[in-house]
């Protein structure tokens, strides 16, 4: 069941808390698709539209879906902000699709299949996808780099001991929504996959290494930005937490800047059987 409290609070932070998908990912996905501009994408799952804003323009046109309103606001806003005019915006849980929104030429998946009905979103998109067309998972931890500080201009952020802050506030097990989610949470995407009657995978990745430079800012809105430390499960303890956090950041890099190396995007590709 949805739970609308996920990510309630957390779309405004993405734009700057996430590190963006490098442009890599769109053009591995161009050459090995075959993109030509025409075609439509579907992004299940798409959030604030950091991936469909991104591939938008491979495709004649672009339709993100999501269950939260405010993550197609600010998926509305990016768009508009980058001059992406061919991609729609559809609030609907992926468990609803068809929907009645057509068939397309491919179907993305960005840090979300981990949350659906998982068979039950595999054999309806299935159904969506044109017989040449092809199933796209991103992997991708988006919110934290490597943590090798290695050669880099500036310290990396102090994630372990952020993660400490935040277990301190909320608690040993990793939260969700009006929920928990423990970290040995199982994945069987694959095995999914194959009894929905795809055929593959085949996998290509991309971007790793790429050295980004953050604020002080961009971390904070890092943390706020996952399921697990969106700012409403602080409750009134938000400001405190807050205050603790840049603390702590600014004990690290009293400037406020920060780098970190990007982690690698794996792409796996699946193809109607």
């Amino acid at each position: 069941m949805w739970d609308e409290t996920l990510y309630a609070g957390s779309a405004a932070y993405y734009p700057h808390g996430r590190m963006p998908y490098p442009p890599e990912l769109a053009t591995a996905l161009r050459d090995e698709l075959s993109l030509d501009g025409e075609g439509r994408l579907l992004d299940v799952g798409c959030g604030p539209g950091s991936l469909t804003v991104l591939l938008a323009p491979l495709f004649e046109r672009a339709v993100g879906v999501d269950a939260d309103a405010e993550m197609l606001a600010e998926a509305t806003r990016q768009a508009a902000s980058r001059g992406v005019g061919n991609a729609d915006w559809v609030h609907v849980r992926a468990e609803e699709l068809p929907a009645g929104l057509g068939s397309f030429q491919a179907a993305t998946f960005a840090q979300s299949f981990h949350w659906m009905d998982q068979p039950r979103v595999a054999t309806a998109v299935k159904t969506m996808l044109e017989p040449d067309g092809t199933w796209v998972h991103v992997h991708a931890t988006t919110h934290e780099g490597v943590g090798d500080d290695s050669g880099l201009p500036c310290p990396t952020p102090p994630h372990d001991r952020i993660a400490e802050l935040i277990r301190r506030y909320l608690g040993p097990v990793r939260r969700a929504g009006r929920g928990t989610v423990p970290e040995w949470t199982p994945r069987h995407e694959e095995d999914v996959m194959v009894a929905a009657g795809f055929r593959g995978p085949t996998r290509l990745a991309v971007g790793g290494g790429r050295i980004l430079d953050r604020s002080e800012d961009d971390v904070v809105a890092s943390v706020y930005s996952r399921s697990s430390s969106t700012p409403h499960l602080f409750g009134e303890r938000l400001a405190e937490f807050e205050t603790e956090l840049r603390e702590l950041l600014r004990h690290t890099a009293p400037d406020g800047r920060f780098s970190e190396r990007a982690r690698e995007v794996e792409l796996v590709l699946w193809r109607p059987g």
